[in-house]
Parts: structure tokens; C-alpha cells; sequence
């Protein structure tokens, strides 16, 4: 078996940001897991120290902290599911058991006032996350925020399937699924929240739009899986991870694999450049907020990625402490992926400059 390659500087165009009060959301959040027993007792101790209180401050650098917080308990109580559930717990293999659960959950974040799974802290955890969700968001946002659970949920059952029926899924599959069951999308109307303002359905809607929020996902998501796998092939069900599906349907090697996912994410990477920027140019200043948020999440997964013990533990994963300045891969040409080629369509005809650094924004 050849030996698991090294993960090597990352392309990352994007500066880094973090909110002041982020070593007080990650105690926050800490208690917060404590107080509603999200996980198991040994689940809940590994998820208190993986800093996902930094991870939410890196996302909203400059946001309210309370919306900072909310989104931290979120991403944590997100691993709640994934983690107990979905990836290690017996429900990830049995896709319809996981379904019926995960369909409770949902109706819970629909109407947290359903009596249903009293006793269940994630059920218990989702009301409160909602409530706040309410309190900080409009009721748009929050009908947003509840269609995108539904859609990570979905993606979730997918991944069930593959693992009982021991299958890896072809790239294009993988690619579409992987743009939902990273939860990235349901983040997304967290971005707004963080900084009190609504985009308006005639930006946020934008085929252009909602394109560079896709590959916003494809960028963190495949992030992810090249900072993960080395933990992810040294344990059981090694199937789901864009390495894998790249080694079994394309008959790379590791080595291979890995140098073909940089290839693919830094591609797309020089394409979020040039079609935000386009788009900042013309977009209000809601849009850009969003637009520069965006980016902040980028940035954010990545630093939290080659940092968290989520990666770097057990078996101590070496990952790369720096990022590098220039793509391995800036092509123009579309990724022979049917589910995302459609995003070089929006390249606008002056974006021919290579992908550059963006400065910090300030918020609106």
C-alpha cells in the first residue's frame, strides 16, 4: 500500500480574519454543548476542544458576537448529528432509520413547539438553535436557514446508503452531494445574520449568485477532504472523500489522487475570484458584504483545517502551517464535472487576470 501522501501549501488568495471575542465564544460554546448534552459524553469532550468557536469567529470576523455564538453552537451541534449519527454512530449505515430521525429533527426546526422527542438533547439543542435563529434573523432568513437543513439532511441519507451498500460514488455524484452534505449551505443565512441585513431575493437569487456560493462550498468541502483524509484512511469506511472516489473510479494512486484534488479546488478557487470580483463591482452593498463573507468562510475552514485537532489528531496528521500565494492549476477550461462545469459559463469576458489577493473588508 502506497503511503499516505503529505498535504502540501494550500492556494488560499484570501487574508485572514478572526473576531476579538473569539477565546470567549469558544467557552461559550463549551457550555453551551455541556448544557444541552449534545452527543455522547465522550463525543461531547472531543467536540469541546476542536476550537469551533474560533472556526465561527473566523467566518464573521467583524459580526454581532451573539449571532458569532449562535453560529459556533450551531457548527457544533451539526458535528452533534454528523459525528454521533451519520459517520460513526449505527444510523450511518441504516438509511432509513436515519431518514425517520433526521425528518423529527427537521420538524422540530420547523415548529420547535412539535412535542416530539422530548428527551433527545439534539432535539432539545435544535429548539434552542432555533429560537435564536428568530431573534437575530428575519422570517425569510430563518425559512432559508430550515430548507438548507432539509437539503444537508438529505445529502446525509445519500452518504448512508453508500456506507451499507459498501459503494464509493463516481466524481460527478460525489461533486453534487458534496455541495450539501458539508453544510456549508445552511451557514449561509448565518452570513447575513452576523451583520444584520437581508439580501434581497433579486441578488441573492442570481444564477451568478448562487454559483459562487457553490463553489464557495466545493472550495471548503474539498478543503476538508484533502485535510482529512489522512485520518479518514486510517479507520473504517474509507469511501466517502474525493481522494477516494478519484482512487477507485480513476485508478490514481494516492499521491495522484491528492495532486488532482488541489488541481480541481485551486481551479475552481481562480474562478470564485474572478466571478466575486465581477460581481462586487456591480452589486449593492448588501452583495458585497455577502460576497466578502463568503470569502471569510473560505479562509476561515482553511485555517481552522490545518489547525483544529479535528485533523490533526489521533495519529498526528501533519498538515501544511502555511498557505501559498500562487494555483497549481489557473485554467480557464470548465472541471470535467457535468454537476459543476456550467460555472465557467459566468466567467465574465475581462476576467483574464490571474486570481489576487483581496483585501478586508469592513462590514456594512
Amino acid at each position: 500500500m502506497e503511503p499516505d501522501p503529505t498535504v502540501p501549501p494550500i492556494f488560499s488568495p484570501i487574508p485572514p480574519a478572526i473576531h476579538p471575542r473569539h477565546a470567549d465564544i469558544d467557552v461559550q460554546t463549551a457550555a453551551w454543548a455541556e448544557t444541552f448534552r449534545i452527543g455522547s459524553e465522550e463525543l461531547r469532550g472531543k467536540l469541546v476542544r476542536q476550537d469551533i468557536g474560533t472556526f465561527s469567529a473566523r467566518i464573521l470576523p467583524e459580526g454581532r458576537e451573539e449571532v458569532v455564538s449562535l453560529l459556533a453552537d450551531f457548527v457544533l451541534w451539526l458535528f452533534g448529528v454528523d459525528d454521533g449519527h451519520c459517520e460513526e454512530g449505527e444510523l450511518g449505515h441504516r438509511p432509513g432509520d436515519l431518514a425517520g430521525l433526521l425528518h423529527r429533527l427537521l420538524r422540530i426546526a420547523q415548529n420547535p413547539e412539535a412535542p416530539m422527542l422530548l428527551d433527545d438533547p439534539l432535539a432539545a439543542g435544535v429548539r434552542d438553535l432555533r429560537l435564536r435563529v428568530d431573534r437575530y434573523g428575519t422570517a425569510g432568513q430563518t425559512a432559508r436557514w430550515v430548507d438548507a437543513l432539509r437539503e444537508y439532511f438529505f445529502s446525509v441519507v445519500w452518504e448512508s446508503a453508500h456506507r451499507r451498500a459498501d459503494t464509493v460514488p463516481d466524481l460527478n455524484d460525489y461533486t453534487l452531494m458534496r455541495l450539501y452534505d458539508g453544510a456549508t449551505s445552511v451557514v449561509l443565512p448565518m452570513l447575513e445574520m452576523g451583520y444584520g441585513y437581508e439580501l434581497q431575493p433579486h441578488e441573492r437569487d442570481r444564477t451568478a449568485v448562487r454559483a459562487v456560493a457553490e463553489m464557495a462550498s466545493f472550495i471548503i468541502t474539498w478543503d476538508n477532504d484533502i485535510f482529512s483524509h489522512h485520518k479518514e484512511r486510517s479507520g473504517l469506511g474509507y469511501h466517502l472523500n474525493v481522494l477516494r472516489v478519484l482512487e477507485e473510479h480513476h485508478r490514481l494512486t494516492p499521491g495522484q489522487a491528492l495532486d488532482t484534488a488541489i488541481s480541481q479546488r485551486d481551479r475552481v478557487m481562480c474562478l470564485y475570484m474572478k466571478v466575486s470580483e465581477h460581481l462586487a463591482r456591480t452589486g449593492s452593498p448588501q452583495l458585497r458584504q455577502y460576497l466578502h463573507s463568503l470569502s471569510c468562510f473560505i479562509r476561515g475552514a482553511q485555517d481552522w483545517g490545518i489547525s483544529s485537532v479535528r485533523h490533526t489528531t489521533p495519529d498526528a496528521a501533519i498538515l501544511p502551517p502555511v498557505f501559498r500565494d500562487t494555483p497549481t492549476d489557473d485554467s480557464d477550461q470548465p472541471l470535467d464535472i457535468p454537476a459543476v462545469a456550467w460555472w465557467w459559463d459566468l466567467l465574465p469576458k475581462e476576467a483574464t487576470a490571474p486570481a489576487r489577493r483581496i483585501p478586508v473588508q469592513q462590514g456594512v
